[in-house]
C-alpha cells in the first residue's frame, strides 16, 4: 500500500508518500479502506519527534482518526462487516491507504455524511465526550469555558454542549474566529489578543473549563472557577510546570483533573465509543451537531496540509481524502 511516512524528525517536508506493507489483522481487528483522515495538532508533535507512538502503534505513520470501508474481518468481530462504512479512533497509522483497528474503536459513518466529515469525527468527539462530559460532568444551564473555540476539539465542544443546554464562551484569536464560532452555537467569544478572559469573566464565572494550554493559564482558570467547577485539562502548549494555589482549590472545593486519550487501554475507548454512538450519533443524524470541514488536501500533499494545520489560521478541521 501507499502511506505518508515521517522519514525524520522535522518540518512538513520530512513526510513523504512512500510504498509500505499492508497491515495483517487478527482476532477482533478490521481492515479499514481509508478513504478519508483528520489532521491532529498531535501529528504535528510525531511529526517532530516530539510525541512517540504508543507501542504496538505506527511510529512512522500518523494519524488518529480515519473513515472508509472495511475490507476484511479477524475471525472474532462481531459488530461490522465487510463493506460497512466506518469511522475510527486509532493510536496511529491513518496516513495510509489500509490500516488495521480493533473493531470497538470504530463506529458506523452516521446517515448522509461523507467520509471526509466522518473522519474528522473520533479524535475530538472521543476527547470531547471524555474530557468535558465525563471527567468535567458538564450538565444543562452550566457555564462553559473553552479554549481555543476554532480547533477541532473546540468546533466539536461547542456543538454537543450547546445542543445539550448549556451556556458556552470560547477564547479564540481573532474575531473573524469567534464569529464563526457564534455561528456554531457558542454565546459569547473573547478574543484573547484584546482582551483578558479572566478580567472579562471574573464577575460572572463559569462551571467547567476545557484548557490546551496550561502555562499562566493555570491561575487564570482558578480564578474564575465557581465553587463546585471543575477545571480539565488536555494538552499544555505553553508549559506543564505551574503555580497551583491549593487554598483556592480547597475553598472553592475544585477539581483540577486532565487526561490523554491516545494511550488509553482498548476496553476504555471501546467503552467510551459506546456511549458516543448513544449520546452523540443521533445529534449528528438530526442535523443538530455536523462535522466542521476547513479543507481537504490529497494524501499526496499531506505536508501541505500540516503546514495550514500550523498555521493556525483555520476554522474547523483538515482532512485528507483519497
Amino acid at each position: 500500500m501507499k502511506a505518508i511516512v515521517i522519514t525524520k524528525p522535522g518540518g512538513p517536508d520530512v513526510l513523504e508518500l512512500q510504498e509500505y506493507p499492508t497491515p495483517e489483522i487478527s482476532g477482533d481487528e478490521v481492515l479499514i479502506e481509508v478513504k478519508a483522515a483528520g489532521l491532529n495538532r498531535s501529528d504535528v508533535f510525531q511529526r517532530e519527534g516530539n510525541y512517540p507512538a504508543p507501542e504496538g502503534a505506527s511510529a512512522e505513520i500518523p494519524g488518529l482518526e480515519v473513515a472508509g470501508t472495511i475490507v476484511k474481518c479477524g475471525p472474532d468481530v462481531v459488530d461490522f462487516t465487510v463493506g460497512d462504512k466506518v469511522c475510527a479512533l486509532l493510536a496511529g497509522g491513518g496516513y495510509a491507504e489500509y490500516v488495521a483497528v480493533r473493531e470497538g474503536q470504530c463506529l458506523p459513518v452516521p446517515v448522509d455524511l461523507s467520509f471526509a466529515e466522518a473522519a474528522s469525527l473520533p479524535e475530538t468527539v472521543f476527547t470531547v465526550w471524555s474530557n468535558v462530559f465525563q471527567r468535567g460532568n458538564l450538565q444543562p444551564g452550566e457555564t462553559f469555558l473553552l479554549h481555543g473555540g476554532n480547533s477541532g476539539i473546540g468546533i466539536t465542544g461547542i456543538q454537543i454542549a450547546h445542543t445539550l443546554g448549556s451556556k458556552v464562551i470560547v477564547t479564540v484569536g481573532s474575531d473573524e474566529k469567534g464569529r464563526k464560532c457564534l455561528e456554531l452555537g457558542a454565546d459569547s467569544y473573547i478574543n484573547y489578543k484584546t482582551q483578558n478572559f479572566e478580567t472579562e469573566l471574573q464577575n460572572e464565572g463559569v462551571d467547567v473549563i476545557l484548557d490546551m494550554i496550561g502555562g499562566d493559564y493555570l491561575a487564570k482558570n482558578i480564578n474564575i472557577l465557581k465553587p463546585e467547577g471543575r477545571l480539565v485539562h488536555i494538552n499544555a502548549v505553553s508549559g506543564s510546570h505551574v503555580d497551583l494555589d491549593i487554598w483556592k482549590v480547597l475553598t472553592k472545593r475544585l477539581t483540577v483533573t486532565g487526561s490523554t486519550l491516545r494511550s488509553r487501554e482498548y476496553e476504555f475507548k471501546k467503552q467510551l465509543a459506546k456511549e458516543i454512538q448513544k449520546n452523540v450519533w443521533p445529534l449528528i443524524e438530526s442535523k443538530k451537531f455536523r462535522p466542521v470541514i476547513y479543507k481537504t488536501f490529497p494524501f499526496s500533499e499531506a505536508a501541505e496540509a500540516h503546514r495550514l494545520l500550523e498555521d493556525g489560521s483555520h476554522t474547523g478541521k483538515i482532512i485528507l481524502v483519497r
